[in-house]
């Protein structure tokens, strides 16, 4: 997991583009726009990864900084490997 090709995903490509290509990614589809990632596993790492950053953004409750969700996701996987 590269935070920087997270971020470039965040930052260049709406929820919906992000959603189809995860799709397509598990289905063994081509993709309509380059995910960053070594492999396919890293490449839907990285889209699972902004998918849920860029939903917690636009969470009403939250402040809608890039910084504040990456914390919030990378907290959570700490616990899920844990």
């Amino acid at each position: 997991m590269k935070i920087q090709q997270i971020k470039e995903l965040v930052e260049t490509r709406n929820l919906d583009e992000l959603l189809l290509a995860e799709g397509l990614l598990v289905e063994e589809e081509p993709l309509p726009f380059e995910v960053p990632g070594v492999d396919e596993g890293e490449k839907l790492t990285h889209l699972m990864a902004a998918i849920w950053i860029k939903t917690d953004m636009a969470q009403p409750d939250g402040d809608g900084a890039f910084r504040t969700s990456l914390r919030k996701y990378t907290d959570r996987v700490r616990v899920s490997i844990s």
